[in-house]
């Protein structure tokens, strides 16, 4: 009987990793209404909080990549997931505005950093030599997956008990997840005797024998990539992608909902809902990605999804459920399919070896969108009283986005065999 290669157990543990340090920040539509009503916290302020979040794990994203290759894999997954742990402690003792900073923007900013940036490409780049696009789009949907299970889970703790219960249960996850990651976590597959998963004939690894520091390695990195117009191209869309989906709708969909009278769980159900869609679509994506041209599958995802974010505000103004079931199953699709092609035409333009650390800072335009969006969605709702505004010009700035992607130069799909980051 063939035994399965331990790349797949990997990326298993990676998936579950992926899915605890998600729901920490997938979640906060579902804390935002619960924190004001307790504490009587401003809208803005709490968005604030949520959007340090998004800002700092985004931003920390390339001095982790270039972490992961100094101290290396398991250590760094260790370190992080043992971080997110004492967040979700400290998380339930909070009273204070200050805290609420402290805590969900820098110490689950920092914490779920790692596992939401440049893990998936790293442990596509690292453990396998094919099925790659596919691997990242199985990775990449892992906060889907989360998002799928967990949101009405925490709506319906929320409202049966309180929201220090439903912080708990994510207490609990990482917990979990931190004996998983120290007991069956590797560093590399030649570690324990093996070859990256679809390689046959073993290449040596490039072994840096220089620690250089990794915020020096990282800001390399940025003064090459801005050298490039592509890299202006691809960070600029995914600014735009930041800010349609994890800024937006990930932290205002629920309180959305929430101002046209449905309830707090259907709306969590109905991001939930988004979830087993987002699964498919980011897995289908990662396939499309190994064999289509990925500029235009970026155009078709941000265009589409654009169109999708207009309608939203007057479909919930025309009270039907049907075109918010349509707009959950529509948007879901696309809203992390974007990362398995921005991921492949970074690794072509940039190499595999450069482009753990250059995706990085392409993600960290990512999560400065998103904290544009998730600060600028709550001032919007504070001076207009009303959410349309904000998802009107997430809608136009998408349209923008596929103009963006288009004028990257086409790749070449077919790289030279390597396996370093």
């Amino acid at each position: 009987m063939r035994r399965i290669h331990y790349s797949w157990v990997i990326l298993v543990i990676t998936f579950f990793t992926n899915i605890v340090a998600g729901i920490v920040i997938s979640s906060t539509g579902v804390f935002l209404t619960p924190l004001e009503q307790e504490f009587g916290w401003d809208r803005s302020i709490i968005s604030l909080a949520f959007g340090i979040t998004l800002f700092l794990y985004g931003l920390s994203g390339p001095i982790m990549a270039a972490l992961l290759e100094i101290i290396g894999l398991k250590k760094m997954m260790t370190i992080s997931m043992a971080t997110l742990m004492v967040g979700t402690i400290l998380t339930l003792f909070m009273h204070e505005p200050w805290q609420l900073i402290i805590i969900w923007g820098f110490i689950f900013g920092l914490g779920s950093s790692v596992f939401l940036t440049v893990l998936s490409p790293y442990i596509a780049n690292h453990w396998f030599e094919k099925k790659r696009g596919l691997v990242v789009g199985i990775l990449t949907s892992s906060t889907a997956a989360g998002q799928l299970i967990l949101l009405p889970v925490l709506a319906a703790i929320i409202e049966a008990y309180s929201w220090r219960h439903a912080i708990g249960l994510i207490m609990a996850l990482s917990v979990i997840m931190f004996f998983f990651i120290f007991l069956f976590m590797r560093n590399s597959p030649r570690e324990i005797g093996l070859l990256p998963y679809g390689l046959e004939k073993d290449v040596p690894e490039e072994i840096d024998t220089k620690k250089e520091n990794p915020i020096i390695i990282a800001f390399k990195g940025l003064i090459e990539a801005l050298k490039i117009k592509e890299f202006w191209l691809l960070a600029g869309s995914f600014f735009i992608c930041g800010l349609s989906t994890n800024g937006l709708v990930g932290t205002h969909f629920i309180s959305l909902c929430i101002s046209f009278g449905i309830p707090l769980v259907t709306a969590a159900s109905f991001l939930s809902f988004m979830g087993i869609f987002n699964l498919l679509g980011t897995t289908l994506s990662g396939w499309l990605s190994d064999r289509f041209d990925n500029r235009w599958l970026l155009f078709w995802y941000y265009g589409l999804r654009g169109a999708s974010l207009v309608l939203l505000p007057f479909a919930l103004t025309k009270g039907s459920y049907v075109m918010l079931i349509v707009f959950t199953i529509f948007y879901g699709l696309d809203w992390i399919a974007t990362v398995p092609p921005t991921i492949s035409i970074s690794r072509q333009i940039f190499g595999i070896k450069k482009s753990g650390i250059i995706y990085g800072w392409i993600f960290a335009s990512h999560q400065i969108g998103a904290a544009v969006a998730a600060f600028g969605g709550g001032l919007i709702y504070k001076y207009f009283n009303t959410y349309t505004w904000a998802f009107f010009l997430a809608g136009v700035f998408c349209v923008l986005a596929s103009l963006f992607v288009i004028l990257i130069k086409k790749q070449n799909m077919n790289l030279p065999k390597q396996i370093n980051v």
